[in-house]
């Protein structure tokens, strides 16, 4: 099988970014680069966990805000994602995890379907409903990195690869375990979502697209 990888580009007045993906990859991201050290921290963790090899290198106005960083960057990855699975025959499209950190202290369940339609949706709980407090879930963690921040990031991630994603925050008091938990349940439902099932025959979808 061909190796599915791509090269995306992204230059606005605000960032220029430059990245890399290769689904079947060794979970390799060595040059990430961002501005924003939580998000670098996040892709890596997602290349890891993946198993999926990750370069990103962006230039951003920071100095401004980190907003526009934060968009593009889960923009662009999401393009990239997308144009490496290209046609998506033979892919198993659903992928579904639900990752702990640190025993009970956070817990996040993540449910996704490369259908063609981005969109993000977000869960919590009664123990997580602070997460949906416009305050609370503006609090920066301890890289200043916020919840809000990460739903972000996830929604342009979505949007751009034509993914459903859902995040569902079982448990969590600290927003650091809250959102790397997401990211370690996003990395390994990704990677089963884009793996090769060897039964599909074309793309997995009766309209016969994705």
């Amino acid at each position: 099988m061909k190796k599915r990888q791509a090269s995306v580009k992204r230059t606005t007045g605000e960032t220029a970014i430059q990245v890399k993906v290769a689904i079947e990859g060794r979970g390799s991201a060595k040059k990430v680069s961002t501005g924003i050290p939580y998000l670098d921290h996040m892709i890596r963790t997602l290349a890891k966990h993946g198993l999926f090899d990750v370069e990103l290198i962006a230039k951003g106005d920071i100095e401004v805000d980190t907003h526009h960083t934060n968009e593009d960057v889960g923009i662009a990855l999401g393009e990239a994602f997308k144009k490496a699975l290209a046609d998506k025959k033979g892919i198993r499209r659903f992928g579904d995890f639900r990752a702990p950190l640190d025993e009970a202290l956070a817990e996040a369940r993540v449910s996704l379907d490369l259908s063609g339609r981005g969109s993000f949706h977000w869960h919590t709980q009664g123990r997580t409903k602070w997460l949906s407090h416009p305050a609370l879930r503006a609090k920066p963690n301890t890289m200043g990195y916020t919840v809000a921040d990460a739903k972000h990031f996830l929604e342009s991630f979505a949007s751009h690869l034509g993914m459903t994603l859902h995040v569902d925050v079982i448990a969590g008091e600290q927003p650091h375990h809250v959102i790397e938990a997401i990211f370690k349940s996003l990395a390994k439902a990704l990677d089963r979502a884009t793996s090769i099932d060897p039964r599909v025959a074309g793309v997995p979808s009766t309209k016969g697209k994705l």
